[in-house]
């Protein structure tokens, strides 16, 4: 069945996509698609949106490499192989909850950022401002500690002790890529350039690399 038969248009024949970047998930904007934008995406596999002030349709050259339909039909969320660095357009924080935790999905990110505060404006109690005081070594000396207690924990059985040490783990592999002003999306990326390719076959591919060099 053809695309534009499963979506519900709108009355001015339009519905809304939500496009991310397939690597790292950041939404870049909001489109709108009519019925052609719609049929010549699925037929080219490139990204067409409608331009409302133009009353066009306009070819992005952009990959959409995955289309979801909502549950009630009326809107899409569309995944597209950016070229070139993306920008998260949803960046700009009106309102948020404090007391809140984070989503799941969102809590690395949140301590990413709570990491590059206390880089950026270290205080004289932050242990994440002392970590970078003292330089990479203790840095990574701290992630090979927190790596041998959590194989420990793992050794041990103990499922709740293999939670607090990864968990330790993950924060001081935060601590690193602040250091590096790596983003977590850069290991998202990195992670889904992997995604079903065989691990013996990726790792094999980094030893022709090394070996080219």
């Amino acid at each position: 069945m053809a695309l534009v038969d499963q979506v519900q248009f709108d009355k001015d024949g339009l519905v809304p996509a939500v496009v991310r970047d397939a690597a790292s998930g950041a939404v870049l904007m909001l489109s709108h698609l009519n019925a052609e934008a719609l049929n010549k995406t699925e037929t080219s596999g490139q990204l067409h949106r409608y331009s409302r002030s133009k009353g066009v349709v306009i070819d992005t050259a952009e990959v959409v490499r995955e289309a979801r339909l909502s549950c009630s039909g009326d809107s899409l969320l569309l995944s597209i192989e950016v070229q070139g660095e993306s920008r998260d357009c949803f960046s700009t924080v009106l309102w948020q909850d404090e007391q809140a935790s984070p989503a799941a999905d969102d809590i690395l990110d949140a301590v990413y950022r709570i990491v590059l505060e206390r880089r950026n404006q270290p205080a004289d109690k932050s242990y994440v401002a002392s970590l970078f005081a003292k330089g990479l070594d203790k840095i990574l000396g701290k992630i090979g500690e927190e790596a041998t207690e959590t194989a420990v924990a793992g050794k041990g059985g103990d499922p709740e002790a293999v939670v607090y040490e990864t968990a330790d783990l993950f924060f001081h592999v935060l601590v690193l890529l602040g250091y590096y002003d790596l983003p977590p999306e850069r290991i998202y990326a990195e992670l889904r350039r992997r995604f079903g390719v065989s691990g013996l076959t990726e790792k094999a591919s980094r030893g022709q690399a090394g070996a080219a060099k």
